[in-house]
């Protein structure tokens, strides 16, 4: 069992082997990390339900499963995620789904007296124009990407609701904010993909068909951060176990690439020897979005998985597993 002790609004906590620990979104990218890294750190009692056993929707149904459960330790990695498109497409759906997750699940836990909470938030919380790179200060300090801003608005709401139940109630809630993920078990499907598991689909089918080219979304010119899956599961276990701040963390590599030079190191994983062609007609989205990482490597964390070994071990993964990729 979890031992918490409230000082003011600090707490000190330990997290035990035995303890019962939940993972929302526990089949998802980063949900399957989290387990994956739980199991390998020694944590044994781990719970999770899929969307067919518990709608995190049902306010009803997630609160009568945290009254039977009562999981100590909770990670909210549960998210209606997907790129611009998506974003676009279905600015009802991210903002609802994700808001009605959020609070079914900080007042579920919060009730059935969950001794500490991890929400996991997204770099596109910062202002479009931010200052490069993004602090964690700059929040709420300038107007939000449009193309994603439905998503945004959710997850801006997921922090602001765990800073609340710990000032309000004395609940041990943290947040943590992690850059541009991929690796092994990513949505390759394009329709709501993000951009480098849909660029190694598109590289790929381009490769297996002989095509001469293949089309990039935007300019090439935006510049983007990448982190490994398994680099951001290894920062939420640290963060649970050795920060205890309402300040939002920042969790990244600390430097980026542009997207066209993205697109070149897939299609060198890949093998296609095409032509990369730009569609200026499509949105770039934020010029920028790299995070200023000083507070978690301040707290002894760094990232360890390059981008070109984590980007060649992905294209594995879709290898092996195009017969079943996640919609």
């Amino acid at each position: 069992m979890i031992f918490a002790v409230r000082k003011g609004l600090r707490f000190i906590s330990i997290m035990n082997k035995n303890d019962k620990i939940y993972v929302a979104g526990h089949r998802g990218l980063v949900g399957a990390a989290i387990v994956n890294k739980l199991k390998s750190a020694g944590f044994a009692n781990i719970i999770g339900r899929t969307s067919a056993e518990l709608d995190l929707t049902n306010q009803a149904a997630v609160y009568e499963f945290f009254d039977r459960e009562r999981p100590d330790h909770v990670f909210l990695a549960a998210a209606k995620v997907g790129g611009i498109h998506a974003n676009n497409s279905y600015p009802a759906d991210f903002i609802r789904d994700n808001l009605q997750m959020e609070v079914n699940i900080v007042e579920g836990a919060y009730r059935a007296g969950a001794k500490k909470l991890l929400f996991l938030g997204s770099s596109c919380i910062y202002p479009k124009l931010a200052p490069q790179p993004m602090p964690e200060a700059c929040l709420l300090t300038g107007p939000l990407e449009a193309t994603n801003e439905w998503y945004a608005i959710a997850k801006i709401a997921g922090i602001k609701l765990c800073q609340a139940y710990r000032r309000q109630y004395g609940f041990n809630a943290i947040s943590l904010m992690p850059t541009n993920l991929y690796g092994p078990g990513d949505n390759f499907n394009l329709a709501n993909s993000h951009v480098l598991p849909a660029l190694i689909r598109k590289f790929h089918e381009a490769k297996e068909k002989g095509g001469a080219e293949v089309v990039v979304w935007g300019s090439g010119t935006p510049r983007r951060e990448f982190l490994h899956v398994d680099d951001l599961a290894a920062a939420a276990l640290f963060l649970m176990e050795h920060y205890e701040g309402e300040e939002i963390v920042n969790v990244g590599v600390g430097q980026d690439l542009t997207i066209g030079e993205l697109a070149a190191m897939v299609k060198d994983a890949v093998g296609f020897t095409g032509k990369i062609v730009y569609d200026a007609s499509k949105p770039d989205g934020t010029p920028r979005k790299l995070l200023d990482v000083t507070k978690i490597t301040g707290l002894g964390w760094r990232a360890k998985i390059e981008l070109r070994d984590g980007i060649a071990e992905t294209y594995q993964w879709f290898l092996a597993n195009q017969d079943r990729f996640r919609s």
